[in-house]
């Protein structure tokens, strides 16, 4: 179901009122640095490619807009995902302007791009702020990583997890949760990759559910008031992404605040220029990924 700001976006297929978040906090900032990537995994639930430009560039002109503002908001965190953020050529000096405000998050799939600015990426250890890197290791199955990310992007992606860790990064990995699976034995199995790698058996593992194509719109049972008070406590609300943090996306060559970092490919949820009025707005839980917020405590926050 396509939604927009005026059709179906207050009550369900069934004229229930749709479950909603107020948002309370603006505690963590995420920017979209782009759609554009140096792989082209068929899963990506950004439709990421090489020269893909469905998400723009983000720019340090607006970086530096977004983070001025933020302040003002009390952010605590910024973070920054993609496509591949290292395929974006002003990153390096958007983490640099970022990192002289708040703690940083990046997402990477800590291949060439990376790897090729390792000497500009390490100059941001002495930055006042901490840098923490989330790795992408889909599976811990080096042949089932490289299936979809290419031949070798495995270990690339592990030794430069362990390069960063070493040189005092903060480090996480993302992954794919598997139909049925035991999440606590696949998170077992990276424990000796992880030692190879030297880094910490116990870092943290952050496990999507499957959140479909951008602009693919799957049925799922939809979200309503009553779900969201009958099954939800209020602590248990606040932990939705769009209570606490906004995505910043430029498209057509201008920014807008999305509601979180996985409802970009619907303009509904494109809340408005600024950070302050997209504040203000009822997030609507009606995208499909909103789902799996609900159902399955999806989250890409690592916490502030």
């Amino acid at each position: 179901m396509k939604m927009n700001r005026t059709d179906a976006w207050r009550t369900t297929s069934l004229n229930e009122p749709r479950g909603y978040i107020q948002p309370q906090i603006l505690e963590e900032l995420w920017f979209h640095t782009g759609t554009n990537c140096n792989l082209r995994c068929p899963f990506c639930f950004e439709g990421s490619k090489p020269g893909d430009n469905r998400i723009e560039f983000l720019t340090l002109a607006d970086a530096r807009r977004f983070i001025a503002e933020a302040l003002e908001l009390g952010v605590k965190k910024f973070s920054f995902t993609g496509g591949e953020p290292f395929v974006n050529p002003e990153l390096v000096a958007i983490l640099d302007a970022a990192l002289e405000q708040r703690p940083c998050l990046i997402l990477t799939n800590a291949t060439e791009p990376l790897m090729n600015q390792m000497a500009d990426v390490l100059k941001l250890a002495d930055k006042p702020n901490p840098l923490r890197f989330r790795v992408s290791l889909d599976h811990p199955d080096p042949s089932l990583h490289d299936e979809s990310r290419g031949k070798g992007n495995f270990k690339k992606a592990l030794d430069t997890l362990g390069r960063l860790h070493q040189a005092g990064f903060g480090v996480s990995i993302a992954r794919m949760m598997l139909p049925d699976e035991d999440s606590v034995a696949v998170d077992q199995s990276y424990v000796s990759f992880f030692r190879n790698a030297g880094v910490p058996d116990d870092i943290t593992i952050v496990k999507f559910p499957e959140f479909h194509l951008p602009g693919s719109f799957p049925n799922v049972p939809e979200v309503t008031e009553t779900c969201m008070t009958r099954y939800l406590g209020a602590e248990q609300r606040a932990l939705f992404m769009c209570n606490f943090s906004k995505m910043v996306v430029r498209k057509n060559g201008q920014c807008g605040v999305y509601a979180c970092t996985l409802v970009d490919d619907v303009t509904g949820y494109d809340l408005g220029p600024t950070l302050k009025s997209a504040m203000k707005e009822r997030v609507m839980l009606g995208h499909h990924r909103c789902y799996s917020c609900f159902a399955c405590g999806a989250s890409c926050s690592e916490g502030v």
